[in-house]
């Protein structure tokens, strides 16, 4: 068996498992804040300043998880013009 083609499948294998992975987490994320929430406006007394802090590190960790699905799915691109096929037709 081809190594490329070896190597292609296991880079394959590992983006899905990391896809599969992010969203995983990122639905225990959204469960998480949904939680959070409903306990916040239900707890009397619960001063704003704590709700307003919490609404920043909720924002702060969506964009932080943003960010780093960003640059892995960059590098997955990368990666994967590696083992594109050299576009037939043309001369090197």
């Amino acid at each position: 068996m081809d190594p490329k083609k070896i190597a292609k499948q296991t880079f394959d294998f590992y983006k899905s498992t990391f896809n599969n992975t992010f969203n995983a987490m990122m639905m225990l994320q959204e469960q998480t804040e949904k939680v959070m929430n409903m306990y916040v406006e239900q707890t009397t007394g619960f001063p704003e300043e704590g709700k307003k802090a919490i609404n920043e590190w909720i924002k702060a960790y969506k964009k932080g998880s943003a960010d780093f699905k960003s640059a892995v799915d960059e590098s997955f691109k990368r990666l994967e013009g590696f083992f594109a096929e050299p576009a037939k037709g043309k001369k090197e």
